[in-house]
């Protein structure tokens, strides 16, 4: 074996044929197609994704018709995959590029949408998850290779990649810096969520924040994201846990993460909710986390964070080119913190295991997440479920 690879003959390698549910057209109803992924080129692997969770930037990047948006495009980011030995006669269809060495064909392995190339400063660094050899963009073709797609419709035409990742799909390529090596005895329905939703979340209470025992935390958006801040404030021991939200439904479910408290935003009558929450906590939270995309609610954060020491986290998507509007005297003379949180600054290679440490261990609780088990073949019905927010987490089996 060289490499990493077990063929040194590269004219053995051959795209493969397999199903893909493929977005053709912003908003409209994902089409499942036979399409073709090509082999991987160096510092590449190709994998055979096992199953797919839904996260909704999914849903917005299926909805957006503006750029970044394009079309035809294989969205999902959210999965685990195995990267596949195939025999096909007498020849090894190879899943690794060259110049792979960290993984192998057998490996199960986590795709993520973050970079983590190992080499850069920023990756080399203790004090940043923000790749700055692949930085991240929203970009429809490989990292490493610019306008190069490695899917193709059966009429040859070019289908683009999403964040790196391309889940929607029995197979897709990613860079080795978009893959991390986990253990295969780990349910794969569990071990994806770790690849996106619930590595931001607590990520962003555990690694961004650095939420203390006995800290007092709020919580704007009870969605996923906003959920699995709750798991990691609760693994924290965060003693009061304030969710924020407009659906009272979301209230019962918040209990089960670790929510002691709850706010209804449209009921708080002539008052803001900053000022509410700053009365329930008697001068604001030490940590407050907006997980909607809202810059309006990033500055309703900022303005119920403790004075001296509060800290906000944004972690919600808005539009392209949203501004945040922040008195400049509570800046100066308040010294709050704001931070956005990608991943919820989290690297990739070396928190995932500790993450799935945690789960084997039961202190990570992954199986609250996973409310819909699917078919792949349903996954338009899936992406309703996850529009009219009546799933916390859907996981799609490939078969």
């Amino acid at each position: 074996m060289e490499n990493g690879n077990t063929s040194g003959d590269k004219s053995s390698v051959k795209p493969i044929r397999c199903k893909a549910a493929v977005s053709r057209k912003a908003g409209e109803p994902l089409i499942m197609e036979e399409i073709v992924v090509a082999p991987p080129q160096p510092y590449e692997v190709r994998i055979r994704i096992i199953c797919t969770a839904l996260c909704y930037s999914d849903i917005t990047f299926w909805k957006l018709q503006v750029p970044p948006a394009c079309f035809p495009r294989i969205l999902g980011h959210e999965a685990i995959g195995l990267i596949p030995v195939q025999v096909e006669e007498l020849r090894v269809v190879e899943s690794v590029g060259e110049n792979v060495k960290e993984v192998v064909e057998g490996d199960t392995v986590l795709p993520t949408f973050m970079s983590d190339c190992g080499d850069c400063a920023d990756c080399k660094s203790h004090k940043s998850n923000l790749c700055s050899k692949f930085p991240f963009k929203v970009s429809p073709y490989m990292p490493r290779y610019e306008d190069s797609s490695r899917f193709t419709d059966l009429n040859g035409n070019t289908l683009f990649h999403f964040l790196n990742v391309s889940s929607f799909s029995e197979y897709t390529v990613l860079d080795v810096a978009n893959v991390v090596k986990i253990d295969s005895s780990i349910p794969p329905s569990r071990a994806c969520l770790l690849s996106c939703g619930v590595s931001t979340g607590v990520g962003a209470a555990w690694e961004t924040a650095k939420v203390e025992k006995g800290s007092t935390v709020v919580i704007f958006g009870l969605g996923s994201i906003g959920l699995a801040v709750a798991e990691g404030a609760r693994l924290c021991g965060a003693s009061r846990i304030i969710g924020v939200d407009i659906n009272p439904a979301k209230f019962q479910i918040g209990k089960k993460f670790g929510v002691n408290e709850f706010v209804n935003s449209k009921t708080c009558e002539n008052k803001r909710v900053s000022e509410v929450i700053n009365e329930m906590t008697c001068g604001g939270a030490d940590y407050c986390f907006e997980c909607v995309g809202s810059s309006s609610l990033v500055q309703e954060a900022y303005a119920c964070c403790r004075k001296g020491w509060g800290k906000t986290i944004t972690l919600g998507v808005d539009k392209p080119g949203s501004q945040i509007c922040l008195d400049s005297f509570d800046v100066l003379h308040h010294g709050k913190t704001l931070v956005g949180s990608m991943f919820g600054g989290l690297k990739a290679k070396t928190h995932i295991p500790i993450l799935l440490k945690y789960y084997l261990d039961n202190e990570l609780e992954l199986d609250k997440f996973v409310t819909h088990e699917m078919k792949f073949e349903d996954i338009n019905d899936a992406f309703q479920l996850l529009i009219e927010g009546k799933c916390i987490r859907c996981v799609l089996w490939m078969g």
